[in-house]
């Protein structure tokens, strides 16, 4: 297995550094997979009684709710050993890490199999949730640091690049569950089978980025390229590097884990309530008999907000490349306060075009959110450590996931609780959305370079102190 020691992964001379993004999207194509994972909710919740068209499942079913745990604890443990194995990561490499990453990813598939076929909830949580959730943060975090030190001139777009991979998972998930589902067909709707094909493609997929992946050699930069200097740069882009240990202690990382955890807790609220939203606001009440969106119009509502989610992250990546990471992140909080104010507004003015329109707007902000923090980072902290730092701030993510969907689906409830009306119901969600973004946008504010005192070893990251 020596194969997959980090000295084995070095490029050799001339090797193309456009080769790596295609190995990183492999990987995150694959673990993107849990954001379509819903497409087996429903199959899971009628196991016993069989009929999908119920509204409630035979006694001993699943109900959605038990199901839905599977999603939040796979997106809790992405989390938590995004933080945990960081530095693990950065001293064993990108090759092993994705092999790692593809064992626990896809082995989660056969377990959650073995719960479905046996019909014990516990191992389909332990398998999709906490295996494929811990494979999920070490394929996340293990190719955006070896990216940032292939691309310095460009490390927005390379994150980009690979983190698209992850927003666009559903895309290649949703449609392939459904389609295995329906091939297979017989008991359990099929999902076993589905499982354990989904493991082997997967498997196949990562570990074609696993063999592809490179790290370059120590000193190499593209040819032609000059670092920027602090001064030219107003120390935004520091040629200093920070620990993982004293990045955790500066004012800069916790800013940042502010400016993230807003962001997306703003989207990921949103795209978890979007389909029904949708339909509730834009309902035959408010357009008229017969006008009102459908389930299938809101499904791609839904797909959309997914294209411009994967879109974004590409998009404005890249351009942080060209204004900044912390004006990028201004325009995020701003236009997107802009917007959660208007939302209600479009929704009593009856415009779905404008509302499908601002949302996307917003879904692609959230995406470019994602995309542009391991840049950011590295702009403040240095590249030695990125991907351990990038781990722990993931963090905010997994706690925006528990805030996110309780806001947008406690405050829906208590207002129609109430009595007001659902097509009003989400006014008062949106206004503490936008709230939310204000925070973000002081706490970007307040983002100075880091302290010379934080600043690390310069004789750190070479050769000799690589192997202590």
């Amino acid at each position: 297995m020596s194969f997959l020691d980090r000295e084995h992964s070095v490029a050799p001379p001339g090797y193309s550094r456009w080769l790596v993004p295609p190995a990183a999207l492999a990987v995150h194509l694959s673990i993107g997979q849990i954001y379509g994972y819903s497409v087996f909710n429903k199959p899971l919740s009628r196991l016993i009684s069989g009929d999908l068209k119920a509204d409630t499942g035979a006694p001993g079913d699943w109900s959605l709710v038990q199901v839905g745990l599977i999603f939040s604890v796979a997106l809790f443990f992405l989390g938590a050993s995004s933080a945990l194995f960081g530095k693990w990561v950065e001293r064993v490499g990108p090759r092993r890490t994705m092999f790692t990453s593809a064992l626990l990813f896809c082995s989660g598939f056969l377990v959650a199999a073995l719960g479905v076929s046996t019909h014990q909830l516990w191992l389909v949580i332990l398998g999709n949730g906490v295996l494929g959730g811990i494979g999920l943060g070490l394929g996340y975090i293990s190719p955006v640091s070896t990216l940032i030190k292939w691309f310095p001139d460009r490390p927005g777009l390379a994150t980009g690049m690979a983190i698209m991979g992850f927003g666009g998972g559903a895309l290649l998930g949703s449609p392939l569950g459904t389609s295995l589902m329906a091939a297979y067909g017989g008991p359990n709707f099929g999902i076993v089978p589905t499982f354990i094909t989904m493991a082997v493609l997967y498997f196949a997929l990562m570990m074609f980025g696993a063999f592809l992946v490179r790290v370059p050699h120590e000193g190499w930069k593209p040819d032609g390229w000059t670092p920027p200097t602090e001064a030219a740069t107003h120390g935004m882009i520091s040629s200093h590097n920070v620990t993982v240990e004293q990045a955790f202690r500066t004012p800069q990382f916790w800013l940042l884990f502010t400016v993230l955890f807003c962001n997306v807790t703003a989207g990921i609220g949103v795209l978890g309530q979007a389909s029904v939203m949708i339909q509730e606001m834009f309902s035959d009440t408010v357009l008229g008999a017969g006008r009102g969106v459908t389930a299938t119009a809101a499904a791609g509502f839904v797909g959309l907000l997914s294209l411009f989610n994967m879109g974004g992250r590409f998009l404005w990546s890249s351009t942080s490349d060209r204004i900044g990471r912390k004006p990028t992140y201004m325009i995020f909080f701003l236009l997107g306060t802009v917007l959660y104010f208007l939302i209600p507004l479009f929704g009593r003015m009856a415009s779905l075009p404008l509302f499908v329109a601002g949302f996307c707007v917003i879904l692609s902000m959230y995406g470019g959110g994602f995309a542009t923090i391991p840049a950011y980072l590295r702009d403040l902290f240095g590249t030695l450590n990125v991907g351990a730092i990038h781990g722990r701030l993931l963090l905010a993510w997994s706690a925006a996931a528990i805030v996110g969907p309780l806001l947008v689906n406690g405050f829906r409830d208590r207002q129609i609780a109430a009595g007001v009306p659902a097509a009003q119901a989400y006014s008062t969600v949106m206004w503490i959305m936008a709230a939310l973004l204000v925070v973000g946008f002081i706490a970007n504010l307040l983002v100075r370079p880091v302290a010379a005192r934080f600043h690390a070893d310069p004789t750190m990251g070479s050769p000799a102190s690589a192997n202590d």
